[in-house]
């Protein structure tokens, strides 16, 4: 279940009837901070309590939280390895830029394993920008932004412990600590292990093998309310192993060892002070690191991504106008081992303005500029204009934007992630991606129902692409054509007592064409997608529901077994029983059965791009999941 645009009627707070109060939610992801239902720029929002109900279903790893949201896809990158992406109305999901508490600690440009490697428990909420979002954050942010909010101190301390029916085990703790004085702080610990399987026993592993350990400490200081300051660390180490089974082979004989090593560090923090004449100056900085050493049947492949991030801002409000002056510097930087040629810098410096303001009670305008400096690209201007209607004394609203951004090189690419950066040739003359989006988002809310609509459109130019070259190389080039995504969605919630009701909905019609203007359909993008589920919840008692996810036919590139992939249905069950501070819970994750290999086999007769031996993933590589736990407040 979700909460998207403003809490509908019933969960509005009043004095009148303070028993169905809900706490509104307030976004941060836009900079000025605001209530959800007086943002003017669409953003979509999955409260804590959302994030409780969905924890348990996958303890160590966002995937399944975030494949509630409508228009998110999380699209598999490295099949070999269980990878995966997220893609934002049919973008790409190097487009996508993930934040932690508004800083990127996953990096300047997130991998295929970010997502995969942050348990969901210490999460107090999940903001969302679907279209560009350029004129906020910059590159990497063409197609929308993430925004992972963490609980605060004071929550409740929790622990959670899990195990699957196909090998996972999970234990994660989140500690929260507020001193009597001006410091507070919280931890999350995890630990989880995965078993290496072969589901259809062909000799290949379909779910890849891992063991992972996570800790993020968090440190609030504040001083009578004009002075915060908050620092963030964070560390993982995994070993995740892959590939051919011990006696699997290949078609041509030969075995196949697929394992990958990630050592990720980063560390965070914002500073933020009151002016004695109005106004306030906020300081963000993000430093981060991941080390990776890749396994690729007998390549090796040592590879290093690092990070910096600083930000300086001045917001005010001034005759009802909320603006935001900044400047910002960031750097990614990659490297591979042997590979010199390879590596890059790309540092960039930043101005930004947002101004925000309402000309009637009933308007809402929100409009942000931004224009970005490279050494070796042409400096790239960025905007967004976004405007909010509330139709008087109805339960309707209206919010329209357009926008433009960028993305500079990078080689998150899901060719390349699926078989090694070791592949690539050197790549020359690379230009900057540029895009535009545009929505149209209609909003209505009345004794428990909550409609949302939308329509919207992206195009991107200049889109990179990877070629086949000779010896399974690859070459990295941005394309002659256009990379077309419009598309709608449509999102229906009902709540009535302890019954929960969602329904969504969404079209993708996302096409690519090339230098000559021949049009092709987006590989692994269903044109329709929806989900229907059904929630029973006593707050005392626990909870029971049923979720029914149709993912519809896709078009398939490079496929030697079939050129569209077969629509399937998903269907998953939950229940959870609770005992004072302490509930058991049971989740049967995709209860028909439903995996990739059972339509057609996943190893390759002869090796594709970069030499990968496996197709890509369009469907479920894991099967029949059962999980069974038990959590409880500390």
């Amino acid at each position: 279940m979700i909460l998207l645009m403003s809490p509908p009627a019933w969960a509005q707070s009043t004095e009148d009837d303070d028993d169905r109060a809900v706490e509104e939610l307030w976004i941060t992801s836009t900079r000025s901070v605001r209530l959800l239902r007086d943002e003017a720029v669409h953003v979509e929002a999955l409260p804590e309590e959302e994030i409780e109900e969905n924890a348990t279903v996958q303890p160590g790893n966002l995937t399944a939280l975030l494949s509630e949201l409508p228009g998110v896809r999380i699209q598999a990158a490295a099949p070999g390895l269980g990878g995966a992406g997220l893609s934002l109305r049919g973008l790409p999901a190097r487009h996508t830029r993930v934040l932690v508490d508004g800083l990127p600690l996953f990096g300047t440009e997130a991998d295929s394993f970010s997502l995969l490697q942050r348990p969901p428990l210490d999460l107090g909420r999940i903001e969302v920008i679907k279209g560009s979002a350029s004129a906020l954050y910059g590159s990497g942010a063409l197609g929308g932004v993430l925004n992972l909010v963490s609980r605060k101190p004071g929550a409740e301390s929790v622990a959670l412990a899990n195990m699957t029916s196909q090998g996972g085990q999970d234990l994660v703790g989140f500690l929260s600590a507020e001193a009597p004085s001006v410091l507070a702080g919280t931890v999350l610990m995890s630990a989880h292990h995965q078993d290496r399987r072969d589901l259809d026993r062909d000799g290949w592993a379909e779910i890849a093998g891992y063991r992972r350990a996570t800790v993020r400490p968090r440190l609030w200081w504040n001083e009578g309310g004009s002075v915060s300051v908050f620092l963030t660390a964070g560390a993982v180490r995994e070993e995740r192993q892959g590939g051919a089974m011990p006696a699997g082979r290949l078609p041509g004989g030969s075995a196949f060892a697929l394992s990958t090593q990630t050592r990720r560090d980063d560390a965070g923090a914002v500073a933020q002070w009151d002016l004695e004449r109005g106004g306030r100056v906020a300081l963000r900085g993000a430093l981060t690191s991941t080390g990776t050493d890749l396994q690729f049947g007998t390549q090796q492949a040592r590879s290093s991504q690092s990070g910096l991030w600083t930000e300086a801002t001045w917001m005010g409000q001034r005759s009802g106008h909320d603006w935001v002056l900044g400047l910002a510097y960031q750097r990614n930087a990659f490297s591979l081992a042997g590979r010199p040629e390879l590596s890059y810098q790309h540092p960039s410096n930043a101005a930004f303005a947002q101004d925000e303001f309402s000309p009637l009670e009933s308007l809402t305008v929100a409009g942000s500029l931004r224009v970005d400096r490279y050494r070796e690209f042409a400096d790239p201007l960025s905007h967004r204009l976004s405007v909010l209607w509330r139709l008087p004394g109805l339960q309707w609203s209206l919010r329209a934007s357009v926008a433009s951004g960028f993305a500079a090189p990078s080689y998150q690419l899901d060719e390349v992630e699926a078989s090694t950066p070791g592949a690539l040739l050197l790549p020359v003359g690379l230009r900057l991606e540029s895009g535009k989006t545009s929505s149209l988002d209609l909003h209505w809310a009345d004794e428990g129902w909550d409609v949302n609509l939308s329509a919207f459109t992206a195009s991107i130019r200049d889109a990179l692409d990877v070629v086949p070259a000779p010896d399974l190389s690859l070459r990295l080039q941005n394309s002659g054509g256009r990379w077309r995504a419009p598309g709608a969605e449509a999102l229906v919630g009902y709540v009535q007592g302890p019954l929960h009701l969602i329904g969504s909905w969404t079209l993708l019609a996302a096409t690519q064409s090339d230098a000559q203007g021949q049009s092709q359909r987006v590989p692994r993008l269903p044109k329709h997608s929806a989900e229907l589920a059904a929630i029973l919840e006593d707050a005392g008692h626990g909870r029971m529901g049923l979720e029914l996810s149709y993912t519809g036919r896709q078009w398939l590139s490079a496929d030697p077994y079939r050129s569209q992939g077969p629509s399937y249905l998903l269907v998953g069950a939950l229940a959870e029983r609770r005992f004072g501070p302490v509930s058991i819970f049971l989740n049967i994750v995709n209860l028909l059965d439903v995996y990739q290999a059972r339509y057609s086999p996943l190893i390759r007769p002869i090796p594709g791009l970069g030499g990968t031996p496996v197709v890509d993933a369009w469907a479920p590589l894991q099967g029949r999941t059962v999980n069974l736990g038990i959590r409880g407040d500390l």
